[in-house]
């Protein structure tokens, strides 16, 4: 245990002296603990920064009982909430429930570095955003939020921004330049929408300051954060939104929390996190019990191999891979070549509860 008792957990392969001299972080709940989050605590001398403050249920295909996912839900919630009491700044990468909570007292008396509701988002996160923002507003400023006007601005297309969009995937050329079109279509049609809306503005409330940071650097003493660009949920043009990437910088180390990049699926984001190189990665999976659904082989490849580069070129003290990825029994399985990859290179690559808690996902362990 460090100075800060139990807030943080140092990594098992690193000297003790480790809590005094860079980053320290708890693995808050992540989906191998049994509900769907990616909520991480991460410590500096400077500043203490909870990331993604949500959980969700279980899918109804996860093998256990209703009840055993409740549960473990509603202990998620418990451990979040104990989590945001240490925080100086909490961070919402985009609006799915296992990503943040509605909750005012969670935000109480902090900085809220959350994803831009009026950009780069789709319309079911912005009806979330509203309902978030309009909750916030009433609780710490007594009042409606006070909408702005939108200027006049041009969206860029984030694809344009791809170099693997023009990647030859063999066999599959045809039909992925046909969905990329699309993908361009429906983009253009999500700008002229965001340039409807009404501009939810960044605030600074009784008890809460309100920032988007995509994009943008922050600095706390000798902390540095960073905040990647809106990117990709998933695949390109993903109709499901998109996200935010945090880094963290203190004392030479880096630790980077992904969100929602699938795998990740896109290589640019996967060299994007090479060039950052660094020490502690928090890297969502991709959804293997989604594998032929909303997963087709073509793109489960692409993770596999996005993947394996990381773990063979990032020089990572600790990398680790969880969320939507122990959602299944058979998911080891199935991306077994990353792991052979990490043992292989000797690199320490596991799930949360193997490092946060010592056990094996509660996936597997209900075989």
């Amino acid at each position: 245990m460090n100075d800060h008792g139990s807030r943080v957990k140092e990594p098992s392969n690193l000297p003790s002296s480790h809590a005094s001299r860079g980053i320290r972080f708890k693995l808050v709940w992540f989906d191998s603990f049994g509900a769907k989050s990616s909520c991480v605590l991460v410590e500096t001398d400077d500043v203490t920064v909870l990331i993604d403050p949500g959980v969700a249920v279980m899918h109804p295909s996860f093998p256990a009982s209703s009840v055993e996912k409740a549960l473990w839900a509603a202990k998620g919630r418990r451990a979040i909430v104990n989590a945001a009491r240490r925080a100086d700044v909490i961070v919402v990468s985009h609006y799915h429930w296992d990503h943040f909570t509605r909750d005012p007292d969670v935000y109480r008396n902090k900085l809220l570095l959350a994803k831009n509701p009026n950009e780069y988002i789709n319309d079911s996160q912005r009806k979330r955003a509203v309902e978030f923002y309009s909750n916030l507003w009433k609780t710490f400023g007594g009042k409606t939020i006070e909408f702005k006007p939108r200027r006049d601005v041009r969206f860029k297309d984030p694809a344009d921004e791809l170099s693997s969009i023009s990647m030859n995937f063999g066999g599959y050329q045809e039909r992925r330049l046909e969905l990329l079109e699309a993908g361009r279509k429906w983009f253009k049609r999500r700008a002229e929408k965001w340039r409807s809306y009404k501009v939810i503005p960044e605030a600074e409330l009784r008890g809460l300051k309100i920032v988007y940071p995509e994009g943008r650097e922050l600095r706390f003493g000798g902390t540095k954060l960073r905040f990647s660009p809106p990117l990709f949920h998933g695949i390109e043009y993903s109709r499901v939104g998109w996200v935010f990437s945090t880094v963290i910088e203190f004392k030479g180390e880096k630790l980077l929390h992904s969100s929602d990049l699938n795998g990740p699926v896109i290589e640019d984001y996967a060299e994007m996190i090479v060039r950052e190189n660094p020490s502690y990665i928090i890297l969502d999976g991709p959804m293997t019990y989604m594998l032929g659904y909303t997963l087709n082989m073509v793109n489960f490849r692409r993770v596999l191999e996005n993947a394996k580069r990381i773990v063979e070129e990032a020089d990572f003290k600790l990398m680790i891979w969880d969320h939507h990825l122990p959602r299944e029994p058979r998911f080891r399985e199935r991306t077994r070549s990353v792991w052979t990859a990490a043992e292989r290179k000797g690199k320490p690559l596991m799930t949360a509860s193997e490092f946060q808690l010592g056990k094996k996902p509660v996936v597997e362990r209900t075989l």
